[in-house]
């Protein structure tokens, strides 16, 4: 088997060309060389999407049976689009990297692969839906590159993941670090809503692991892939969190209305919180028939812990900073609530 990596040098990118090679694929990756390490094994094209003859010198290094596209999440649906067109000769399966955001319900309501998507056009600009919301905006544009893609492939030829939140080592958002790292700190933790509420993060290796199992099958479509909706509890994350690191804290849950009239802001200050109806109602039942295997959100928190205390480093992104309370604003919350 012969694959093309769209990004592979770090967190989800990174997790599929190892698990390529391991497979013993003959595993080629496209990046620009800024962040992260190649991984050992891989044979790496330099260059850049949104260079026309950076695109057409990678499309004479194939041709592949597939391209598994993690990188596109800062391009605008006509630079997909122009990689699109140039791969389409010289690659078999287009397998791409999209989001929930792209529905147009998420996060309001509860989501299956027939919801509706947000609108954009195949050859959409990058100021293409910015007048709304950023995770929108995110949504609108990731539409468009399915879109792209599909014009270009056809839908046989094309496989659409839509990951909601992944974890796992390597991480660069910063979620699942954050909530280690306050956890190691102990003390009284602040802990949002509902210990029961659900949760549906997803480990980045089991998302590498389906993405590689789909570019090898024989057929397209779309697929959410996320936790089984009611496995995981946010109560059993941060329990999980406490536990790894050793900590002596103790969580002291506020319930959301609380939160909110304190202007905690919802998905980034407490990572993972949101009151929305459907953050967390993904259904992925399409996803495990075909084969997508979630190991325990327990484990991932374990690993990625292993991961931080080996001096792990994710890639630097401007997104690690949008996450996580200050411990001054958390002390002062508690505070006020008596706790």
């Amino acid at each position: 088997m012969r694959i093309l990596v769209m990004g592979g040098t770090w967190f989800l990118g990174r997790a599929v060309a190892e698990q390529a090679v391991a497979r013993g694929w003959k595993v080629s990756t496209f990046s620009r060389g800024r962040s992260g390490n190649d991984v050992p094994g891989v044979v790496p094209v330099r260059g850049d999407r949104t260079v026309t003859a950076d695109l057409a010198r990678l499309a004479e290094a194939g041709p592949w049976d597939a391209v598994i596209d993690t990188s596109s999440a800062d391009f605008a649906p006509r630079t997909v689009l122009a990689g699109a067109r140039a791969l389409a000769p010289v690659v078999g399966r287009y397998v791409y990297l999209s989001t929930v955001n792209a529905y147009r319900g998420w996060p309001n309501e509860p989501l299956s692969e027939a919801s509706e998507l947000l609108d954009a056009p195949a050859d959409a600009g990058e100021e293409f839906g910015r007048t709304g919301s950023p995770a929108a905006y995110y949504g609108t544009q990731k539409a468009g590159s399915e879109r792209a893609i599909e014009e270009t492939f056809g839908a046989g030829r094309v496989v659409l993941l839509r990951p909601g939140v992944i974890l796992g080592p390597g991480e660069y958002v910063g979620r699942l670090p954050w909530w280690l790292r306050r956890a190691h700190r102990g003390g009284t933790v602040l802990a949002p809503g509902d210990p029961t509420r659900t949760i549906q993060p997803v480990d980045v290796r089991d998302v590498a692991a389906f993405a590689l199992d789909r570019a090898t099958a024989g057929d397209g479509g779309a697929y959410n892939v996320a936790a089984p909706i009611g496995r995981e509890t946010m109560g059993g994350f941060l329990t999980a969190c406490l536990e790894v690191t050793g900590a002596r804290g103790e969580l002291r849950w506020m319930p959301d209305e609380v939160l909110v009239e304190h202007g905690v802001r919802q998905w980034t200050e407490l990572p993972l919180w949101r009151t929305s109806p459907g953050a967390w109602a993904v259904d992925s039942t399409k996803a495990t028939a075909a084969g997508l295997r979630c190991r325990p959100l327990a484990e991932t928190v374990a690993d990625t812990w292993a991961w931080l205390r080996d001096g792990g480093m994710p890639v630097e992104h401007p997104r690690w900073a949008e996450h996580g309370i200050t411990p001054e604003r958390e002390t002062a919350i508690l505070s006020a609530l008596g706790q």
